[in-house]
């Protein structure tokens, strides 16, 4: 099931969260940062989608 924008950024926001404890070892902030980063490209992904959405939606009116 692919997830919805807000739920990534939701996910984004709780490994910054972690990664600003500190008490988070180097090596859960370096898989948090990778997490992280898959997290991005997902959003970046979805945010292109809505505007290729959109771009198609404004030609047709």
């Amino acid at each position: 099931m692919t997830k919805k924008y807000e739920e990534l950024i939701g996910e984004l926001k709780e490994i910054v969260r972690k990664m600003e404890d500190s008490s988070t070892s180097l090596d859960e902030m370096i898989t948090m940062y990778e997490q992280g980063m898959a997290l991005v490209r997902q959003c970046e992904e979805r945010l292109a989608e809505a505007e290729i959405k959109i771009t198609e939606l404004g030609r047709e009116s």
